[in-house]
């Protein structure tokens, strides 16, 4: 039970005050009889029994700090809040240096419905505390009580600070997509009302359009935010992706020129060169593709992408070891990079190696497949969320 490990955590040592006082010889057995047998029962796994002698000895020396901690947090565990909490705060008081005891409070405080009491200790301790799985534990509880005041720069600021020690945690993760969406919302509706016909207001509905799927939209509203301001940072890579998406060969055209144009806009867009690569290589001109491939590598040094698409202009023109190189480069770098481990398979093949060539057609079958089940998963959250709108 997590009980005995918070116990132990605690580090109280058994000793109460009333030991290193002057008092009658019978009181201090008493004490010292209730907190060894308390001890012992823990050591017993048996917390009832164990936070009665604690209150036994708190009944002869209301003072007693390691009797005040243990039976605050056995009270705690037993979810009896109302019990714990006087006791948490007592042994708070007398030494406020006791992190966890304090992290408990705050928690305690917070199942009360006491928020402001619950946020100055949580504030306080959260930053102190050592033990990942209290601090993510405690990070989490503050970071509910900052929602519900709407206080979301700080709640991301404790998000941020949790990722670091857990970054694969569920429940952090989804704290993280909640908070960084009503950033998002919030911030459309400040911009919505502050600059209505920006070219950043455009350009941010552009994107929530392309999230929902609505790729026509999207470009709509890109080029509203293109006309509204030339000079948006990013507007024709923006718009060249969602074009780019098009089957339609006149925007498949139009997206290589809006590319070439971020290009001018911004030298250093080696997102934009490898696009352009990608365009220029599916229509056969191999040395302009790899041109566009360099250049981006020479702004990013192990640009995936680019590394990707140059493999695929060395594989084209039959210098498949060298292609091989950049690939298991990348594979190395990117496990779950899905278009590397299918023109590994090529190359492979090309080299007569079929049981590698097999094994990386696999691999790029796992991910691609686990591409597609991500994308239904979202598709359905994104028809779930459509039917429980108020404005359906």
């Amino acid at each position: 039970m997590r009980v005995f490990f918070f116990l132990v955590l605690l580090g109280l040592s058994g000793t109460g005050s009333i030991a290193a006082q002057s008092d009658t010889g019978s009181r201090t057995q008493q004490v010292q009889i209730h907190e060894r047998r308390a001890h012992e029962l823990l050591n017993e796994k048996k917390p009832e029994l164990a936070a009665k002698e604690f209150a036994a000895v708190l009944a002869i020396d209301p003072h007693n700090l390691d009797a005040q901690g243990n039976l605050g947090v056995l009270l705690y565990f037993q979810s009896d809040y109302a019990g714990a909490e006087p006791h948490l705060r007592a042994a708070v008081e007398q030494q406020p240096d006791l992190v966890k005891i304090r992290t408990l409070l705050g928690m305690c405080e917070k199942r009360l419905g006491k928020m402001d009491l619950a946020r100055t200790d949580l504030e306080a301790v959260v930053p102190q505390i050592r033990e990942p799985n209290l601090r993510v534990e405690a990070g989490l509880e503050l970071i509910e009580i900052y929602t519900a005041t709407n206080d979301l720069d700080k709640a991301a600021g404790i998000i941020a600070t949790l990722r670091v020690d857990a970054p694969t945690n569920p429940e952090i993760l989804y704290a993280a997509y909640r908070i960084y969406s009503d950033l998002a919302s919030e911030a459309m509706l400040d911009m919505s009302v502050a600059a209505p016909d920006s070219g950043q207001m455009h350009q941010a509905m552009a994107h929530e359009l392309a999230r929902q799927g609505d790729i026509a939209g999207a470009i709509t509203a890109f080029r509203a935010a293109l006309a509204a301001n030339p000079q948006l940072p990013g507007i024709h890579f923006e718009l060249a992706e969602a074009l780019n998406t098009s089957l339609d060969p006149k925007l498949k055209e139009e997206a290589a020129e809006q590319y070439r144009l971020a290009i001018v806009a911004n030298a250093l867009d080696n997102r934009a060169l490898c696009k352009l690569g990608d365009i220029v290589a599916a229509k056969g001109d191999l040395d302009e593709a790899e041109g566009y491939y360099k250049q981006a590598l020479a702004v990013v040094p192990g640009d995936t992408d680019a590394e990707v698409g140059l493999a695929f202009i060395y594989a084209q023109k039959n210098d498949p070891t060298t292609a091989l190189s950049l690939l298991e480069r990348v594979v190395t770098a990117d496990p779950s990079n899905i278009m590397a481990h299918y023109r590994l398979s090529s190359v492979y093949r090309a080299l007569h190696r079929p049981e590698d060539a097999k094994r990386e057609l696999a691999e790029y079958k796992k991910y691609k497949d686990l591409k597609e089940k991500l994308r239904t998963v979202y598709k359905g959250l994104q028809v779930d969320a459509q039917q429980v709108s108020p404005d359906k």
